[in-house]
């Protein structure tokens, strides 16, 4: 498979050394100084392109990929539900095909389908109150990330009992990614707990998720990639 890397920072580069590691291609890379390669012959030949860059270039970024018929695994947070319905539309009227999510480790998938599950047994025990956490390192952008806004929407989803959950975010060093979901009642605590070790478990998400888009169409998100994440 041929890939287009859009933004070549630290997690570029790692997405790079998981795709040659699994026999992939990368034929355009595409950063600050040359955006304008986008509209070159080897960025519009690629099966994908990857792209994790800011949320305030992202949408333009994103966008331009589309519109020159190129698939795109998009992981920036920040920027997706403000363009979503626009989003939707480019993919189902106008035939692009997109695949956006808030995380793309799949330990993280794991942990949404344990937190869906756990949110759906608290219906039955009205004692604990939820809420959580998330640490990230101080480079990111958005808060709260868009993995703790998905596990919220995810609890919400399940636990009816709940209008919203509070959410406390922190911004340290370079730590990768912390999310903690935490129940608490008089007699005990639950909580749950994904934490990244470093960028590998995220790149590895996003080519897998770049396998499968090369051979699919329209709107595309984790759940489609792993169906047991909204099981």
């Amino acid at each position: 498979m041929k890939i287009a890397l859009i933004g070549y920072g630290k997690m570029g580069r790692e997405i790079e050394r998981i795709a040659t590691s699994r026999g992939h291609q990368i034929v355009s890379v595409i950063d600050v100084d040359n955006v304008e390669d986008m509209e070159g012959t080897a960025f519009r030949s690629v099966d994908v392109a990857i792209e994790f860059t800011a949320p305030s270039a992202s949408y333009a970024l994103v966008k331009r990929a589309l519109k020159s018929g190129v698939k795109v695994v998009s992981g920036t947070t920040g920027w997706f539900a403000a363009h979503e319905a626009e989003m939707r539309a480019l993919c189902s009227e106008e035939g692009h095909t997109l695949f956006w999510s808030s995380n793309y480790s799949v330990g993280v998938q794991m942990f949404r389908a344990c937190n869906r599950y756990l949110a759906k047994l608290m219906n039955a025990f009205p004692s604990y109150s939820v809420s959580m956490q998330e640490t990230h390192h101080i480079h990111k952008l958005d808060a709260p990330s868009g993995t703790a806004l998905t596990l919220r929407d995810d609890i919400l989803g399940e636990l009816t009992r709940v209008s919203d959950v509070k959410i406390d975010s922190f911004r340290e060093g370079e730590v990768p990614g912390i999310h903690t979901v935490q129940y608490e009642s008089e007699a005990d605590s639950i909580i749950l707990t994904h934490s990244a070790k470093n960028r590998s478990g995220f790149a590895l998400g996003a080519v897998l998720a770049a396998e499968y888009t090369a051979t699919h169409q329209g709107l595309l998100s984790m759940e489609d990639l792993f169906p047991w994440v909204s099981k």
